[in-house]
């Protein structure tokens, strides 16, 4: 049984609990992970790192309520997402998650303040309303200069900072990168993990960031590795 669990004083605020997950493809059960134990404490910042088909970004998938585990419980909050149905889940994920992606996800034909308000449109903030969360949002990530701008006139290092006004313009509970700098040269790499650690240590902010990258994880408060289902404070030899 694999278990992992926070050191922060502030409480746990993901609790997974012998979460198991099996796809199917054709007769044969693929068992991606496997009686996996993890908590995450409120305000920290965890990397999970682990090679390539390790479950990393299934792992991710299933605290964020984007995939169903096969066995096992999820708490985020102190709600269980396992028992939520389809449509109750996305409302929580509206309201509770903020994820940000390797290749940023961002729409070409909409600025990027009008990418940046997306998830609000899932809300019942007024336009005016949602135009100050989203200067907001744009102001923390040092990007107000290029509200108007769309993402091909931008840098990946701008437009992964829109990315992230994304995913932290609904004030989410939990923040979910993965692969945030992947697409990014070393220096804008850089940038972006120091924005991420600013709004971990400045606004409290918990972030789970799955990477490949050591020089990536270095930037977290704690690392766990995950490794033919199972995580482990060590790094698979």
């Amino acid at each position: 049984m694999s278990t992992e669990n926070g050191s922060s004083g502030n409480g746990a605020l993901v609790r997974l609990s012998k979460i198991s997950k099996n796809f199917r493809r054709g007769s044969e059960d693929i068992h991606v992970l496997s009686d996996l134990n993890l908590e995450v404490g409120k305000g920290e910042f965890l990397a999970l790192m682990g090679p390539s088909g390790s479950g990393k970004s299934t792992l991710l998938n299933l605290i964020g309520g984007l995939d169903r585990t096969t066995v096992g419980t999820i708490e985020v909050g102190g709600e269980h997402i396992e028992k939520m149905s389809d449509r109750a889940l996305a409302a929580w994920r509206a309201r509770h998650i903020g994820f940000v992606f390797q290749f940023y996800n961002l729409l070409p034909v909409l600025s990027a303040e009008k990418n940046v308000e997306l998830p609000l449109l899932l809300t019942n903030l007024s336009s005016l309303e949602r135009k100050k969360h989203v200067a907001a949002a744009l102001d923390i990530v040092g990007l107000s200069h290029r509200a108007n701008h769309s993402p091909r006139t931008l840098s990946g290092g701008e437009q992964q900072r829109v990315g992230i006004a994304r995913a932290i313009v609904t004030d989410p509970t939990l923040l979910l990168c993965d692969e945030p700098t992947g697409d990014l040269d070393r220096a804008s790499g850089d940038e972006i993990l120091s924005l991420m650690q600013a709004l971990n240590k400045d606004q409290g902010k918990t972030f789970i960031m799955v990477t490949h990258d050591p020089h990536a994880s270095a930037r977290a408060g704690r690392t766990v590795h995950l490794d033919k289902g199972q995580l482990s404070t060590e790094a698979p030899e």
